[in-house]
């Protein structure tokens, strides 16, 4: 019942953002947006994004190294085509990444090993997109710019308490809450940050995050801002902080809202905003077409068995799967 409620409440969110930034702009922007791309701009972004999903399928094999032994290189990219794809085309933003993870949960032979080894992935990579966006709008120009020194404290805050919790959580707690920050803990400690891991995981997400600021830097500039480089980037970061939030239906909604304000906030037009957010989109979405490949093979190949489990890491709680539940 809460499924269907979130479910259903996602897509009014995304439809009455969108509502009313076409009673407001109208429609001309979203198709300006979509008349903006040519083909230098497409090869542009097909590039940028075939270098991000290299660094995101590093990331996510420095991840299931530590956790769930070794992740083959081309399985990892193939895999992260196919979640980007199915991220961008279905609702929620995430299905893709539960496909990803059970998929090789599969080939593990542990599921839930492997569901824990992918949100780790999506941790990390959500975390140093914060840490730079703070970075960023706390030091260029920015509508948000004057609330950053708040931001920063509550931030500065919320970490403190949520290492505090680590700290004293234990993998064999008698709470479900204790038991799960126990995991979260022998996850750090024994796979995630483990082996110098951790400079890997800033690497490749600094390159994601650097790849996708330039590919709507590109979709604005082909969208017809006058924007300089150097203003669009806070406006860039925004827009994927917006992105970040399980509100969207096939990536339509936040994006757009947050263009239309940062960009007009910025000094610019709202139209201007809804414009370079539907040209990124649909860069975004022609980067990610490899993925449809990868679904086409998966579909012609016979079915693979499991390769066989892995085990557990020291001092981890076992984390199970219920048939039929993805949470």
């Amino acid at each position: 019942m809460r499924r269907g409620v979130w479910r259903w409440g996602r897509i009014l969110v995304a439809a009455g953002i969108l509502a009313v930034l076409v009673r407001h702009v109208g429609s001309g922007p979203f198709l300006d947006g979509a008349r903006a791309v040519d083909r230098v701009t497409l090869v542009a972004a097909f590039g940028i994004g075939a270098v991000t999903t290299l660094a995101c399928a590093w990331r996510w094999r420095l991840i299931a190294r530590g956790l769930a032994g070794h992740l083959p290189g081309r399985t990892a990219v193939a895999a992260y085509y196919r979640s980007q794809l199915l991220n961008l085309t279905l609702p929620g933003g995430v299905i893709g990444d539960v496909h990803r993870a059970v998929r090789h949960g599969l080939d593990i032979g542990d599921v839930g090993l492997a569901v824990r080894a992918a949100v780790w992935d999506r941790v990390a990579g959500q975390a140093v997109q914060l840490v730079i966006a703070v970075a960023v709008l706390s030091t260029l120009a920015s509508p948000v710019r004057t609330h950053m020194p708040l931001v920063v404290l509550i931030l500065t805050a919320a970490a403190a308490l949520v290492a505090v919790g680590l700290a004293r959580a234990t993998p064999d707690g008698s709470s479900r809450w204790g038991r799960l920050l126990g995991t979260v803990r022998a996850d750090l400690h024994n796979g995630v940050l483990t082996g110098g891991r951790w400079a890997g995981l800033l690497a490749a997400s600094t390159v994601v995050i650097a790849g996708h600021v330039s590919t709507f830097v590109i979709a604005a500039r082909a969208a017809g801002s006058p924007a300089s480089p150097i203003q669009l980037v806070p406006l860039a970061v925004l827009v994927l902080l917006a992105m970040s939030l399980p509100l969207s239906v096939a990536g339509w909604g936040p994006r757009e809202g947050m263009a239309a304000w940062a960009f007009a906030a910025a000094g610019l037009t709202a139209a201007a905003g809804v414009a370079t957010a539907v040209t990124y989109g649909v860069l975004v979405l022609f980067a990610s077409l490899p993925g449809a490949i990868v679904l086409l093979a998966d579909w012609l190949a016979p079915s693979r068995p499991a390769s066989g489990p892995f085990p557990t890491p020291r001092g981890a709680a076992p984390l199970t799967v219920r048939s039929g539940s993805h949470g």
